[in-house]
């Protein structure tokens, strides 16, 4: 046995009370720490994407003294630059029945009827004020003729409610974080330190008091102390021999929290994305990944007949399975990633894919009437024809199905922490 199975985790701190209330009366409930006290706590935040940056740009701002790690030269290199496709928020502006309940619900379902549902509700009310945050800090969201935010269709909704700067969201929401943190930076009450390595966590009393950390320029291994770390260092995408993170996607800071004690929790939770560029030779260290916009602007198929070993551009209209119209026709193409990459799967099982791996392809011409739009993935379609040297605007496209996204793995309460040695809380 490589593991034991522990007792089973009760989560005592959920908030109480119906579930459109619980965080409400959670930020009425909390602990608060005033203006002058903050001045007084030192947090330090490892990590520099989304989170990270984000983390410690808000509690800078709030007025604690925070220390920020990441082992990349600029923390503008997070992994978070990779997401291409969007983020949504039910603002509902195309009048289409989106609301906050309606987000939470393909939230839940499309998570696989995993996820903490209070979190989750809580995470579709803020939706709505994050593009507004975001937007406030320059990021340039594609815009309509007439100035307004635009909104397209994505993978487990039947609503417009993705908010996208084209096919480089993940780059332009990093760069708006990033300015944020910079701006603390510069204001004193975030210090950055790039170029260092976590090798350790120091525990307290069974509470986070500090990391260890390694300068990887110098060599040169030193201990930092604080009131609280949190840990926003993503998940552990490359335990699979080929996925789409980059290398330094290695989950080492939370592999040493976990030697600690934190807990894990959810390790299988794993993303498989639909549409990843097919593995062109044994050279080859990942797989690229290619927006969900693509199943928006487009129609994923596979041959009628099993063994086609024809070219997808050769297929004709009439011998093409639009599988997923087929099997899913209220959602059509944009069923959620984990059922759109089955139904790959299984069309593949069949010997309707193309090459060894298996794969399906996409035509971005859905209907006589309605072309592609390149406009809204550009930047997206651009990497696919380097890739493949074609033009998807013009040529079928080859996909296939390659782990993108992962949980974190450690277990978290409602009350933000993590339990280490198993006795008190720890790091986030």
């Amino acid at each position: 046995m490589l593991f034991t199975e522990g007792a089973p985790i009760k989560d005592t701190r959920v908030p109480s009370g119906p579930i459109e209330e619980r965080w409400d009366r959670r930020r009425f409930e909390a602990r608060l720490v005033n203006p002058a006290n903050r001045r007084r706590l030192t947090i330090i935040v490892v990590g520099t994407g989304l989170a990270g940056a984000s983390a410690a740009a808000t509690l800078g701002e709030a007025g604690y003294r925070v220390r920020s790690y990441c082992y990349q030269d600029s923390p503008r290199r997070a992994h978070s630059i990779a997401a291409q496709g969007g983020i949504n928020a039910a603002k509902n502006y195309r009048n289409d029945g989106d609301s906050v309940h309606r987000l939470f619900y393909d939230t839940v379902k499309g998570g696989d009827f995993r996820s903490r549902e209070s979190n989750v509700h809580r995470l579709a009310q803020v939706s709505v004020e994050i593009i507004d945050q975001c937007v406030a800090q320059g990021v340039p969201f594609t815009r309509e003729y007439g100035g307004l935010l635009d909104n397209r269709s994505f993978g487990g909704a039947q609503v417009s409610r993705t908010f996208y700067a084209r096919g480089q969201t993940g780059q332009q929401l990093l760069l708006g974080a990033y300015q944020a943190l910079e701006r603390q930076v510069a204001a004193g009450t975030v210090a950055a330190f790039t170029r260092h390595e976590m090798l350790d966590l120091v525990v307290v009393d069974g509470r986070a008091r500090g990391i260890v950390v390694r300068d990887l320029v110098t060599g040169e291994v030193t201990t930092d102390l604080a009131d609280a770390v949190v840990l926003a260092t993503g998940g552990y995408g490359n335990v699979f021999f080929l996925s789409t993170n980059a290398k330094g996607c290695n989950v080492t800071a939370t592999w040493r929290a976990h030697r600690r004690g934190a807990l894990f929790a959810n390790p299988c939770f794993t993303q498989i994305h639909p549409t990843c560029i097919p593995q062109s030779g044994p050279h080859q260290s990942k797989l690229t990944l290619m927006s969900e916009s693509l199943r928006n602007d487009g129609r994923v198929w596979v041959p009628l007949r099993a063994g086609d070993g024809r070219a997808p551009g050769d297929i004709p209209e009439a011998e093409r399975d639009y599988y997923l119209e087929r099997m899913y026709p209220a959602f059509g193409n944009l069923v959620p990633r984990d059922i759109a990459s089955r139904a790959a799967k299984n069309v593949c099982d069949d010997g309707r894919g193309w090459g060894l791996e298996g794969s399906v392809s996409t035509s971005t011409s859905r209907t006589p009437s309605r072309g592609w739009d390149g406009r809204r993935s550009r930047s997206a379609t651009g990497t696919c024809s380097r890739c493949t040297s074609a033009s998807p605007a013009r040529t079928p496209t080859r996909y296939r199905c390659a782990s993108t996204r992962r949980c974190t793995t450690r277990w978290a309460a409602c009350g933000s922490t993590t339990t280490c040695a198993r006795r008190s809380p720890a790091c986030s």
